[in-house]
């Protein structure tokens, strides 16, 4: 299922500053995540309940945010992408935050998704992001920790591969043209 992503601007002449990008990526993100996740449940994987859904879509959230330091990585210095990827994951922990809230009720979801961030920053750190993409061993630990989160039982065994062959490349793909249509 193919998303549609607005990432052109309305007004074209007016210049945005990192952190009003940064919350369109944002937003971007979040859908490309949900789309990943529901993309999973049509392809006849199993969810257990929404607490794991989300969880599936922050393992996308946390890929999409190594995946915007990379990109933002020689286009900027450093000073202007610290602001970017900063402002990037607050407005990402907001919209856990918020929508976490809704389907599982009150609570704190902005902290845990830190520490996972944090985690998974460690991680995706020891693999490769070039102008070809994710390495294989970039998407395959997304489909690793996807896998981990579903289970590996009968209905679930095969989503690692779901998603290192097919979601997680055209998340990338989704997300590195926004990206660069943003900035453009």
């Amino acid at each position: 299922m193919a998303i549609r992503i607005k990432s052109h601007w309305w007004n074209e002449a007016s210049n945005r500053t990192l952190p009003e990008i940064a919350s369109a990526l944002a937003f971007i993100s979040w859908r490309i995540a949900l789309d990943k996740a529901i993309n999973l449940h049509c392809e006849r994987f199993v969810y257990a309940d929404d607490a794991q859904r989300l969880g599936v879509i922050r393992e996308y959230l946390a890929f999409l945010i190594q995946v915007a330091d990379r990109l933002a990585h020689g286009r900027f210095a450093d000073d202007e992408r610290r602001l970017l990827i900063t402002s990037l994951v607050r407005s990402v922990i907001a919209h856990c935050q918020d929508n976490s809230q809704d389907l599982l009720g009150p609570g704190d979801y902005g902290s845990p998704f830190i520490d996972l961030l944090n985690r998974r920053s460690e991680d995706y750190a020891q693999y490769q992001l070039d102008q070809e993409g994710p390495s294989y061993a970039f998407l395959r630990h997304l489909g690793f920790e996807i896998q981990n989160l579903m289970g590996a039982g009968q209905e679930n065994r095969w989503v690692i591969d779901q998603v290192m062959d097919k979601d997680g490349w055209d998340a990338y793909k989704s997300f590195a043209k926004a990206f660069r249509d943003l900035f453009d």
